[in-house]
């Protein structure tokens, strides 16, 4: 969320940064400092009221110990009207708290200065691509044929019990998958990340504090006889751990990653490009994220970044890593850099992990700041990425890695999954 004092002071500055997100906020930056102008006036009207009414009680007090019972009985009439106003002025205030509260959760991030103007993904920008893409034969499959063959992952069932997007792994294909998780926790530990299981379900301030609610509200499941939300990844439990937290510089920065499943309703997703595990209402993904003073946080992105592409590497594929224009950003983001793997079966690049610095944006509405040695606080800068979502990651071994004999499982996982190849 963006800050209010930074808007009052900024407001050009800032307008012309979510310019880049190819929308024009002008007219809730306007209606949200018209607001703020009120809750100002406001609030000094109440500072002065206060004053008043504690000067009176200070002059009732000396005339009670004179004995002007009469003049002192007078003040205080004045004095519970003073309040009675003061009390219209607070509940003026709380209506207009609330509702520049609403209008602040309503405006995304401001943008990075090296982040591009762009409508969409056409206009990302491509930092580097990485690897070789592999040549198939002409018998060369999706990963939703090599499934069926191996009996790896079944789809029609996971159809049957719960709806399309909720597939099952089998066999070899559920040994991947644990595989995967594994490898991915071992790296990140190995980097210096805390391990962390979190709930899979969280509150609606978890949903605010890190800005899925309310722009991703209608994504998210909802378990409206608890007011719960399934979680549509691990950054929203993790991060919220430090939520309403003061954090001292020397524990910066915290570094904790986590395995969960997630859950995304994907509304309005179909055809071929989300068929099998191109995209799914459930999947399983490992996550880290950081908390960080913000003088670091731009070399801690740099530093995540290159962690998720060693990933890919051990998992020799072929990627390329785009940083992302204004129009494909997320609501949250400053900074967001996407990784594709090259999928050779489909002949696309399928996404498999955003990495993103939010500067403050989470850390003012989850209240996390850090405490200097002099004693003065400020708002924490908080980053997360994928690392990875497993699902594309599986498609892109599955097709990349298959050849006459059967499916190669890269070096790196199989002390993991104990094979070496899917026959």
């Amino acid at each position: 969320m963006l800050q209010i004092n930074q808007i009052r002071e900024n407001k050009e500055q800032i307008l012309q940064a979510l310019n880049k997100r190819n929308k024009d906020f002008s007219a809730t930056i306007d209606q949200l400092l018209e607001i703020d102008g009120q809750r100002r006036k406001i609030q000094q009207e109440m500072e002065a009221f206060l004053a008043q009414g504690n000067a009176l009680a200070k002059q009732i007090g000396d005339l009670f110990k004179s004995g002007n019972q009469a003049e002192a009985a007078a003040l205080k009439e004045q004095t519970a009207e003073i309040k009675q106003q003061s009390k219209q002025l607070e509940e003026k205030l709380s209506v207009l708290e609330a509702e520049q509260q609403q209008l602040l959760y309503q405006l995304p991030n401001t943008p990075h200065d090296s982040v591009v103007f762009g409508k969409g993904a056409d206009d990302n920008v491509n930092v580097k691509e990485v690897g070789i893409i592999p040549t198939l034969s002409e018998n060369k499959k999706a990963h939703w044929d090599l499934a069926d063959q191996f009996g790896l992952i079944d789809f029609e069932t996971g159809v049957k019990i719960t709806g399309a997007g909720f597939p099952i792994y089998r066999g070899k294909g559920a040994i991947l998958q644990r595989a995967l998780i594994n490898f991915f926790l071992d790296e990140a530990r190995k980097a210096g990340y805390e391990e962390v299981i979190p709930p899979h379900v969280v509150n609606e301030a978890s949903g605010y504090g890190t800005g899925q609610l309310p722009d991703k509200e209608g994504q998210m499941y909802h378990i409206g006889v608890d007011d719960l939300y399934l979680i549509p990844t691990a950054e929203v439990p993790l991060t919220n751990i430090y939520r309403d937290v003061i954090l001292k510089e020397s524990e910066l920065p915290i570094k904790i990653t986590g395995y969960t499943p997630c859950f995304r309703r994907e509304a309005g997703s179909y055809g071929k490009d989300v068929r099998g595990l191109n995209r799914l209402h459930q999947f399983d993904k490992v996550e880290i994220v950081q908390i960080a003073h913000p003088n670091d946080s731009y070399k801690i992105l740099e530093d995540m970044v290159k962690h998720v592409e060693g990933l890919l590497q051990k998992l020799e594929l072929p990627y390329r890593i785009l940083r992302l224009c204004g129009g494909d950003m997320g609501f949250t983001s400053a900074l967001t850099y996407d990784f594709e793997v090259f999928s050779a079966a489909q002949e696309r690049w399928l996404e498999v992990s955003s990495t993103s610095n939010f500067e403050t944006f989470q850390a003012n509405r989850l209240k996390c700041r850090i405490k200097g040695q002099d004693g003065k606080t400020q708002l924490a800068h908080t980053l997360n990425g994928s690392a990875l979502a497993l699902p594309r990651i599986v498609a892109s071994l599955l097709e990349n890695h298959q050849t006459a004999d059967g499916i190669r499982i890269p070096a790196a996982l199989v002390p993991y999954t104990g094979f070496e190849w899917i026959k």
